[in-house]
């Protein structure tokens, strides 16, 4: 068999292909999106945020540099200083920290949703293979990657630099003004420049969004085989599963035939057909077929019913009505009964002859049958299709019998 890898894989994955990509951790991912994300929830806190972080920072400035004469050479006064410091910088970042974590873990969702498969833990000797390792820096990922590097290093750094460089007279004169002036406009050009960077982010993100999906479907694209080995896992093997219909059918059929000898008489075409009639006063409104059947079948309920003395009579179009029109333990129809009520009214009388002698009666003849109901001889297809079962059915018994001469 050739190896898949080597087959054109030209169709869309299957919903089943696709969720054994999510178990085992193949989903759709952007780094650019998730870095467009942090780097715009850090730029909307220090946004909206800027007056509390002033603050903070007016209150660690104004603790580092100031001094007094008594503790400046005192290092546990410099500790607590250091401390006092940290805890304000904290405090000051905590609200941006918290909305760039929660963007962080927001952002993958834009594409893949959540995820938590351990998959990607699984130890994989495969990728310790250093062809592998090569194929991978050699392939066209590798180039892409690297170009989209370039772009975003190009592009972000680009914009926020040239938002600097444009504002360099405004970043020299923040020395010349006061601690709380010099603070506010020292953010204001911070949020100025990462806007620009946020800007130049979301052009890569924007590229790089599209090309992670295709990526991603392409990557799990099938080969024809493919799509056609999963049809048959999904839904069995064809000849396996004609294997169990047949089994099923014969299966079906033995129980039928269980039935022929409680039958109270069985109306037969001399040549295909054979049906099994039953009828229970008081327990039945009308009369049910309990086996029917065509040739090699037909056959059997004849013979079945010789060995158990059920009388049979010949009686072709009403044979071949009741095949034709009536299922297995189904009542026979109302335009049937009258020819039905004379066949069974024949029956009656032959078991009084039987058990009390007398005049054997007449088998009764030109039984009406109406002609919609007279389809005529039966279709090759179902009749080749019964002989085929009753082929598997003789076989299974000869297996059967073989088996037990074997053993014995």
């Amino acid at each position: 068999m050739a190896d898949d890898s080597d087959v054109e894989k030209t169709e869309s994955a299957t919903p089943k292909r696709l969720e054994k990509a999510r178990e085992d951790g193949q989903v759709a991912r952007s780094r650019e999106l998730t870095s467009f994300a942090l780097l715009t929830a850090g730029f909307g806190g220090v946004w909206a945020m800027s007056g509390g972080i002033s603050l903070h920072m007016q209150a660690i400035m104004r603790g580092a540099f100031t001094f007094n004469h008594k503790t400046i050479l005192d290092t546990n006064q410099m500790l607590i200083g250091a401390t006092s410091a940290a805890r304000e910088g904290f405090m000051a970042l905590l609200p941006v920290l918290a909305l760039t974590a929660l963007a962080a873990v927001c952002a993958p969702l834009a594409l893949g949703g959540w995820l938590l498969s351990t998959g990607p833990l699984a130890p994989k000797f495969s990728r310790l293979n250093p062809a592998t390792g090569l194929g991978r820096m050699f392939s066209i990922q590798g180039p892409i990657a690297l170009g989209m590097s370039i772009l975003k290093t190009l592009v972000v750094g680009g914009l926020a630099g040239w938002g600097m460089w444009t504002r360099k007279d405004q970043v020299l004169g923040l020395i010349t003004k006061p601690l709380h002036l010099a603070l506010a406009d020292a953010m204001h050009l911070i949020v100025v420049c990462c806007g620009m960077a946020i800007s130049g982010l979301f052009l890569v993100a924007a590229f790089d969004v599209p090309y992670q999906l295709w990526s991603h479907t392409k990557k799990l694209r099938m080969s024809k085989e493919e799509v056609k080995r999963e049809g048959r896992e999904n839904d069995g093997d064809p000849q396996v599963k004609a294997r169990i219909r047949a089994q099923q059918r014969a299966s079906a059929r033995r129980r039928m035939m269980s039935k022929v000898p409680l039958a109270d008489v069985i109306v037969t075409n001399p040549t295909h057909f054979a049906v099994a009639l039953k009828y229970a006063d008081g327990e039945m409104r009308a009369p049910k077929v309990v086996a029917k059947g065509v040739d090699l079948v037909a056959a059997r309920i004849r013979e079945i019913a010789r060995e158990n003395n059920v009388p049979l009579l010949e009686a072709p179009p009403l044979a071949r009505a009741l095949y034709h029109n009536v299922e297995l333990e189904h009542e026979i129809p109302g335009a049937l009964y009258g020819a039905v009520a004379q066949v069974l009214a024949w029956v009656y009388q032959l078991r009084r002859f039987r058990e009390d002698g007398g005049v054997k009666p007449d088998e009764p003849e030109n039984l009406e049958v109406p002609a919609d109901l007279d389809k005529g001889s039966v279709p090759p297809e179902e009749a080749d299709q019964e002989a085929a079962d009753a082929s598997g059915e003789d076989v299974d018994a000869s297996n059967k019998s073989a088996n037990q001469g074997t053993e014995a």
